[in-house]
């Protein structure tokens, strides 16, 4: 039986982009991981932002705004799971309000989790953890 610790990812060691039309809420959602101790977190204003960002840029975790300009929420994820190169970036929807709708159709295209504003440090470490299991 191995050391569990060894398989525990560090979250220094995990590139995040935030996508969100909203800079003030990019930026506490940016402070927040960055109080679990992210250290590579890039931010977008939208879902055709993100989208090319991606594109050019190693990332393993996507938070992301439902509503936005442009590109939304739903859209972003459907073409990240559609894109070979990304479509194994876990992915996190951000909302203040979901229709039971939107919900399902986040979770038939491949969303990993869910995190609702207004939240926690505390409630944000809880649903990566969900995603990626403990976080060192």
């Amino acid at each position: 039986m191995g050391n569990e610790e060894e398989t525990m990812p560090a979250a220094s060691q995990i590139r995040a982009l935030i996508v969100d039309d909203q800079s003030s809420i990019r930026q506490i959602l940016a402070n927040s991981l960055m109080q679990i101790g992210f250290a590579h977190i890039a931010q977008r204003k939208d879902g055709r932002e993100a989208v090319e960002y991606l594109d050019q840029n190693p990332t393993h975790l996507v938070i992301s705004d439902f509503n936005m300009p442009v590109m939304d929420g739903l859209a972003l994820l459907r073409a990240v799971r559609g894109n070979p190169k990304t479509q194994k970036v876990a992915f996190i929807i951000l909302t203040s309000e979901a229709s039971r709708d939107l919900v399902q159709e986040a979770v038939k295209a491949g969303v990993n989790n869910f995190l609702a504003k207004p939240y926690t440090v505390a409630k944000l470490r809880e649903v990566l953890e969900k995603v990626f299991g403990p976080i060192t």
